[in-house]
């Protein structure tokens, strides 16, 4: 088959979990990134790289770490890259990567990121710090290719409401709510749904926890599985204490041909889209509705030229379950199908969560489901924030019939109308949805919630009073009224 010699081809993925610790992220980095060159087959691929562009790095603070990279695996490259804290960052960098590869502008990039997060958090516990590479202020910093996805609105920071394990369990009570479960129909649920991730981790030998665990033990508190945020426990949200890289390796058809990389290597990359919902999670018009994720994953799949039914292999984005759930139902796919499972990788609470890089390892991974079986499709859902900014990319060993494509879905998200928010309120409403967060001990501390007001406008509250959080525990149902103050706090009424 004849190609365009400007076709951006995927040659590579690797993927590295350092369980033994120590090790700086660069030199994981610069681990995955020989891993990638030996599946494509061609060491010789690292030295021609003209491009490396890398995650935010958040456990250790590198000027320009792809400057490291390149020097450890031998590579001179015209251009490093460094992104902002946001974990749509790898599908970003490869969609910007295929873009350039296909005008000209590059022949060969690495896009990847690490975290040695667990090793920092060791070292800190025992008050010392890392022996790892300290850049000089000599050296610029690399040029900002992602911007930090904004987050915490002026309604969310005044109540203290800004933590991800925070809000989207908020998210998973409106979930439940209109689904109509009590909590304990719906803690069920999502244990089934968390415990089917793990299986697919038990069988991926790249991910961070491979033990196969029950509904049951993911969902019952216990001394190393305590409550976090209501409905979740620890076991129900991203794991971030790992020492984990991934390195994808991208180049043009004509570099790939010219370095004698195998054809059964090549996947192809068909789409990618981006777009973001508010920033305010307040302004949303559901809180268990991503419009970004509905309009962009369609508009991927029209771009490819291809349906659903033809995805074979998906990775959604899975900090928390209700990422996922919000994920399966704007893009219409079923929660529990055998046969199409929701990740290839088992997801950040058991593949690992390293920070913003999480969905190189997912891409690595549907790479690796695409070449052992060959003409199929792969989707893999990309997010950041509190389910607030999506990139969505579409991969096969296909070639795309119309080259590569990316598309910016903006515009038409935002005209999806929006809710009002009020950034102080003082007065009755009716309760949305809500959580109520634990401390260590396992004890409720403190209950955020959503309400409306008689005018519709959605305003965020907290309360820390006993008799509140209890009355929001035991309350199966939406619809319960609240008093809200001009400080933000709240109290049941009656």
């Amino acid at each position: 088959m004849t190609f365009d010699p400007r076709t951006p081809v995927l040659v590579g993925g690797g993927q590295v979990s350092e369980h033994d610790g120590g090790i700086e992220p660069v030199d994981l980095i610069a681990e995955a990134a020989r891993a990638a060159a030996a599946e494509a087959g061609s060491p010789r691929l690292l030295e021609s790289l003209d491009t490396v562009w890398l995650s935010r790095i958040l456990s250790w603070p590198y000027r320009d770490p792809g400057l490291l990279v390149a020097d450890r695996i031998g590579a001179v490259p015209r251009h490093t890259g460094y992104s902002g804290t946001a974990g749509s960052v790898p599908q970003v960098l490869l969609a910007r990567a295929a873009e350039d590869i296909a005008a000209g502008r590059r022949d060969a990039v690495l896009v990847g990121g690490a975290e040695s997060w667990r090793t920092l958090m060791k070292l800190r516990a025992q008050d010392r710090t890392p022996e790892w590479t300290v850049q000089p202020e000599t050296i610029e910093p690399a040029e900002n290719l992602v911007p930090d996805v904004p987050m915490g609105a002026e309604a969310e920071k005044r109540i203290g409401f800004t933590r991800p394990a925070h809000i989207y369990p908020l998210f998973d009570d409106a979930l439940r709510l209109r689904l109509g479960r009590t909590r304990s129909v719906h803690r069920d649920a999502l244990g089934r749904l968390w415990s089917r991730m793990s299986r697919v981790a038990a069988e991926n030998p790249h991910a961070w926890s491979r033990e196969a665990l029950p509904a049951q033990q993911i969902t019952t508190p216990s001394p190393e599985n305590r409550m976090i945020a209501s409905p979740y426990t620890k076991r129900m949200n991203s794991n971030n204490m790992v020492d984990q890289a991934a390195a994808l390796l991208m180049c043009s058809a004509a570099t790939a041909d010219a370095l004698g990389i195998a054809r059964d290597r090549w996947v192809f990359p068909h789409a990618s889209v981006d777009g973001h919902d508010t920033y305010a999670i307040a302004e949303r018009p559901a809180l268990d509705r991503c419009h970004a994720i509905r309009i962009g994953g369609q508009r991927a799949l029209e771009l490819s030229g291809i349906g659903l039914d033809d995805i074979a292999y998906v990775d959604l984005y899975s900090c928390f379950p209700s990422a996922v759930q919000i994920a399966a139902r704007e893009l219409g796919l079923p929660l529990d199908d055998p046969a199409r499972p929701l990740t290839v990788t088992g997801g950040l609470s058991f593949a690992g969560g390293p920070w913003c890089n999480y969905s190189a390892h997912a891409v690595a991974s549907i790479a690796e489901r695409l070449r052992d079986n060959p003409g199929n499709y792969g989707l893999v859902t990309a997010n950041s924030g509190y389910l607030t900014k999506q990139a969505i990319g579409v991969y096969s060993t296909e070639p795309p019939a119309s080259g590569f494509r990316r598309a910016d879905v903006q515009a038409e998200i935002d005209r999806v109308p929006t809710v009002r928010a009020l950034d102080t309120y003082a007065g009755p409403a009716t309760a949305e949805a809500s959580t109520v967060v634990y401390d260590r001990s396992g004890e409720p501390e403190r209950a955020f919630l959503a309400a409306r007001t008689s005018g519709g406008e959605r305003v965020l509250a907290v309360s820390q009073d006993d008799a509140d959080i209890d009355a929001l525990v035991s309350c199966e149902e939406a619809s319960m009224p609240v008093d809200i103050d001009a400080d933000g706090t709240f109290h049941v009424s009656g």
